[in-house]
């Protein structure tokens, strides 16, 4: 057992790959903290993780109740004072550990609401949450007798799948079978069976990036997304803070994920919302219990340069936080997209895109000679374009510039085969 006076450890969930976990780390170290990582780890590569990652505590996320117990295990002998699921696949398994070992936490069935996209929408419904009007189907369910009895246009989305994977809008029967068979073929791949169906809802679209403390909800930032998302996929793409939306606008946005947060049971710790915002108000999308995805945090600056992996910390250890107001400088980022399937094998005009006006850094994470996927099969980016400056216009505008000069080489995997058997 450590002493009293040892330093704190906190324990992070997440995947192996998951793009959070890096700033979470960095924001440890700045603390002082001692970090744990509980990644999903397949049994026979527990050896080689262990070799490339210090302070590794390998789970199978696919087994929840033994991973669970393994955390227990670990905590009686080691003193944890936070556990943090950093993604969505780290979220559920955060609250059930954190119950176990009576850590601080939103509770598993409120964690798990926000990570089925069916549970949500039942939710909200009883609740009176503004949201699209939803049926669930399976893939064993006949698609035309689906396309008959739905509402267009409308959205068919998978229960669990994020980043947009599988999303997609259907105005008419015929495109809703089309869009039905691309889906079950995803879906196939995750063993999952089930079909979301919901009304499309016009409108522009936010993202709220906020931090509940017992249900109380301080919202960090309000993004908007200037692309507009109509369909018939739904990749984002630029995020910039603050909003340009009207004071009352965003004050009914904020009303409406605290009624959100509330009919799901989360309380506490980092929440990202998703909302669309027409002529009716703003509409709940969705809800998740974790923080912006990517390397979006990025963009998010607090008082003396405090990072949203630093807030998130520090509450969950019960730190001190001076300020949780968002620096005033107008920022953004642009999710680059993946233009078509295919290996990426070559990237051109760093340089200059770099040199662009408002910059300040652009992050290629795709790696060259693999392969890159497009939604709605595909779940992530090419990488991430950054950006600073006085307005949110003049970011939108420098981010648009510096991608309008990057060049991404996407060779055809057919193309590649003939040279990689000679």
């Amino acid at each position: 057992m450590t002493e009293p006076d040892s330093p704190l450890r906190v324990l992070f969930l997440a995947s192996a790959k998951s793009y959070r976990t890096a700033p979470f780390l960095a924001a440890a170290e700045r603390l002082g903290v001692e970090a744990v990582q509980g990644l999903d780890v397949p049994p026979p590569l527990v050896a080689k993780a262990r070799r490339e990652t210090p302070n590794l505590l390998p789970l199978d996320y696919r087994d929840v109740e033994k991973s669970t117990q393994l955390i227990r295990q670990y905590a009686e002998k080691e003193r944890v004072a936070a556990i943090i699921g950093l993604d969505d696949s780290g979220s559920v398994m955060a609250a059930l550990a954190s119950a176990a070992i009576g850590l601080a936490h939103n509770s598993p069935d409120a964690t798990l609401a926000a990570r089925s996209k069916i549970l949500m929408r039942r939710q909200f419904a009883r609740h009176h949450v503004p949201s699209p009007q939803f049926r669930l189907w399976h893939t064993d369910d006949d698609p035309e007798i689906a396309a008959e009895e739905t509402r267009y246009p409308c959205v068919l989305k998978p229960t669990t799948l994020s980043g947009s994977q599988g999303v997609m809008r259907a105005d008419e029967p015929g495109e809703f079978v089309a869009s039905w068979e691309r889906l079950r073929s995803i879906l196939a791949a995750d063993r999952c069976e089930e079909v979301l169906v919901e009304d499309y809802i016009p409108g522009v679209e936010v993202a709220l990036e906020g931090l509940l403390d017992r249900g109380h909800l301080h919202v960090l930032a309000l993004f908007d997304k200037p692309d507009p998302l109509v369909g018939p996929f739904f990749e984002e793409t630029i995020y910039v803070s603050p909003s340009r939306l009207p004071a009352a606008t965003q004050e009914a946005i904020a009303a409406a994920t605290v009624e959100a947060a509330a009919a799901l049971g989360l309380r506490t710790g980092p929440i990202h919302a998703e909302l669309r915002v027409n002529e009716q108000g703003p509409w709940v999308v969705e809800v998740a219990a974790r923080s912006i995805g990517g390397l979006c945090s990025q963009t998010l600056r607090f008082g003396e340069n405090v990072s949203l992996e630093e807030l998130i910390l520090r509450q969950a250890l019960g730190l001190p936080i001076d300020t949780m107001e968002l620096q005033a400088q107008a920022r953004g980022v642009m999710m680059i997209p993946i233009p078509a399937a295919g290996v990426l094998t070559a990237v051109d005009g760093m340089e200059e895109a770099r040199a662009m006006p408002l910059i300040e850094d652009i992050e290629i994470t795709a790696p060259l000679q693999y392969p890159v996927v497009p939604l709605p099969e595909g779940n992530s980016y090419l990488g991430f374009v950054f950006a600073s400056g006085d307005t949110p216009a003049a970011v939108e505008t420098a981010l648009r510039e510096a991608h309008a000069r990057l060049v991404f080489t996407i060779t055809p995997e057919m193309d590649l085969a003939p040279k990689q058997q000679r």
